[in-house]
């Protein structure tokens, strides 16, 4: 069995970390799942949402603490992994043990964003639209005016959140970073792989069956991808590589 590790999970806009809960009985009994989860939805529903990218680095910085001091990951899925990022970068900050992985699924690197799809969203109707067209929300939340509402409103503030970041060149991180993308996803492969601009070491990459929520239309592949990179130590001299665990 592999030494035990805290995998932290951030989620996607839009969404609850409670969408990782169910990792806890699918991964091995040596990862431990703990999602973190952000202001203003699930747990936390009462709570402000954060006024920015950086207070939500902040706050999952914070929120993060007890379990930091031992063997941890950070796992995010398209926001998630931006956040994920960001709180990487301050934890280094503050002096904090890094992670021992950063697995950034479902979004271009910090240094390949483009914005214009958020930039265009104009109100309910827009959100509306661009929440049916990512994929991944269930139809019960569409059938339920109320969780709908709810739902748009976690997911304006998000992105709002996503356009409040600001990427500045700073002294690459100096842990293992792994990618994830799908391969119906609108993101480009050359902007999954602009990742290697923000780490010191090559950074490995996987595809997966599936759009921009291939997490769930290849999940078994995605979590056993997860528990490989989990179980042993990614050498800084294996290059960006495609694995094939996607085959699985």
């Amino acid at each position: 069995m592999a030494a035990p590790i805290t995998l932290l999970c951030l989620p996607c806009a839009g969404a609850s970390a409670t969408m990782y809960l169910r990792w806890r009985r699918l991964l091995p009994a040596w990862v431990r799942v703990e999602p973190v989860e952000l202001a203003g939805r699930g747990s936390r529903i009462n709570d402000p949402f954060s006024a920015g990218f950086e207070a939500a680095v902040d706050d999952i910085c914070a929120r993060a603490q007890p379990w930091v001091t031992g063997r941890y990951a950070l796992y995010g899925h398209s926001m998630g992994a931006l956040l994920a990022y960001g709180a990487t970068r301050r934890l280094r900050a503050l002096g904090m043990p890094a992670p021992q992985l950063l697995i950034a699924s479902g979004s271009a690197s910090p240094s390949a964003r483009d914005n214009s799809r958020l930039e265009r969203m104009r109100g309910r109707g827009d959100l509306l639209e661009d929440l049916r067209r990512q994929g991944g929300t269930p139809q019960a939340v569409f059938d339920d005016e109320e969780l709908l509402a709810l739902t748009l409103a976690v997911l304006e503030a998000d992105y709002a959140l996503c356009l409040d970041y600001q990427h500045h060149d700073e002294a690459p991180l100096a842990l293992p970073v792994h990618v994830m993308g799908g391969r119906r996803d609108d993101i480009a492969p050359e902007r999954l792989r602009a990742w290697q601009d923000v780490a010191r070491h090559p950074v490995t990459l996987d595809y997966f069956d599936g759009g921009h929520f291939f997490i769930r239309d290849s999940e078994p592949a995605v979590l056993a991808a997860i528990t490989a990179h989990l179980g042993r130590p990614l050498a800084a001299s294996e290059g960006i590589r495609h694995a094939s665990l996607d085959a699985a």
